[in-house]
């Protein structure tokens, strides 16, 4: 019963955000462009989907992400784990956080595959490049990217060093890549890292960095907890110009071997 409460709840929360959306899109089509909207029961019945199914996912970020993420978060950087002690740690040795890393890693790779923002930039990618864009190619890198980025910005939080020196480190990057990378992947390159800070990446990430910030001795959750959604926005966009320049440099590459000009 209680779970039912919350759920109505939300679902309620869920239309009171929605309907702005569904008031501008019908103001501009009924009184801008003084159309009919078209196949309205089907739009209907698609909105009910949408707002049942943004609440049921809310409901279960709420129930499920959040606390598994911080659960997983705590348990991994608990220094009894990590030292196997219960001692008070004074010095942080960052190299016995290992797995905190590697499951940083994996949940980052795992919820890029799954974020549904990316899947439409990817398949859209695909779609208006014949084929050239290969969709699953462009899901990798994106995950590949953010599984790098989450397991460096784990390492941030253990060792306590500056956010700001990542972030300057990283654009300049993105900067350097963006006078190298072909042309035509760079708008794509920079939307892919705005699509993986999405409803399923953001929660698994907050998480993971409140439940590691307030583990690890001597950080501050409000401090160091934040900051692992830029390292997931960041990194995908080094990894999709950075895949791009190389299948560049290889077609070049293999058609001067060929003597193509």
């Amino acid at each position: 019963m209680e779970f039912i409460k919350d759920f109505i709840e939300i679902l309620l929360a869920t239309c009171r955000d929605v309907l702005p959306i569904v008031i501008l899109i019908a103001v501009f089509q009924l009184l801008v462009l003084r159309q009919k909207i078209p196949d309205l029961p089907r739009l209907i019945v698609g909105s009910i989907c949408v707002v049942l199914g943004l609440a049921l996912f809310l409901a279960g970020l709420e129930k499920a992400l959040f606390p598994l993420g911080t659960i997983m978060a705590t348990q991994l950087s608990d220094p009894a784990f990590i030292y196997g002690t219960d001692a008070v740690i004074t010095h942080i040795d960052w190299k016995a956080y290992g797995w905190v890393y590697l499951y940083a890693a994996m949940i980052g790779f795992a919820a890029a595959i799954a974020e549904p923002s990316l899947i439409a930039v990817a398949y859209k990618a695909n779609e208006v490049s014949a084929g050239t864009i290969s969709t699953w190619g462009l899901r990798i890198t994106v995950a590949t990217g953010v599984a790098v980025g989450l397991s460096l910005g784990t390492y941030r939080i253990v060792s306590g060093t500056p956010l700001y020196l990542y972030i300057l480190a990283g654009y300049l990057i993105v900067i350097v890549q963006t006078f190298f990378a072909p042309k035509s992947i760079i708008a794509l390159a920079y939307d892919s890292g705005g699509v993986t800070t999405s409803t399923v990446t953001v929660p698994l990430v907050a998480a993971l960095g409140l439940g590691l910030a307030s583990t690890v001795p001597g950080r501050n959750p409000a401090l160091d907890g934040f900051g692992l959604i830029a390292f997931a926005c960041l990194f995908p966009i080094i990894a999709v110009m950075g895949y791009a320049q190389l299948m560049d440099w290889k077609t070049k590459r293999s058609r001067k071997n060929n003597g193509v000009t």
